[in-house]
């Protein structure tokens, strides 16, 4: 693991801590339904696709594509494969916007 990762990672779990400061641990239900957000996650996967073929790919179009396949789904095991997906792409991102302010 980078130190860049490390750093974020360390943001991230004092972001958690506040959470739990102010909301105490919560056990909400999921909100997922694989009917109801199916063809938003195709529709990012697509566009994704598209963006990338024509050299136009962004963090938000991976991000958008993981967040909607994860709320497509209903079973537990995947989704938390999906929502790890995520959240490792938007730890990625925050990486890439460091980098950026850091040689900015």
């Amino acid at each position: 693991m980078t130190d860049a990762t490390t750093a974020v990672l360390a943001d991230i779990t004092t972001e958690r801590a506040a959470q739990d400061a102010i909301f105490g641990e919560q056990n909400l239900p999921d909100g997922t339904d694989g009917y109801r957000y199916r063809s938003l996650a195709d529709t990012a996967r697509l566009a994704c696709d598209a963006a990338f073929d024509k050299g136009r790919g962004t963090f938000r179009h991976v991000f958008l594509e993981e967040v909607y396949e994860a709320m497509a789904e209903s079973d537990p095991v995947r989704l938390r494969a999906e929502l790890v997906q995520a959240v490792a792409v938007g730890v990625k991102w925050i990486e890439a916007i460091d980098r950026r302010s850091a040689n900015g």
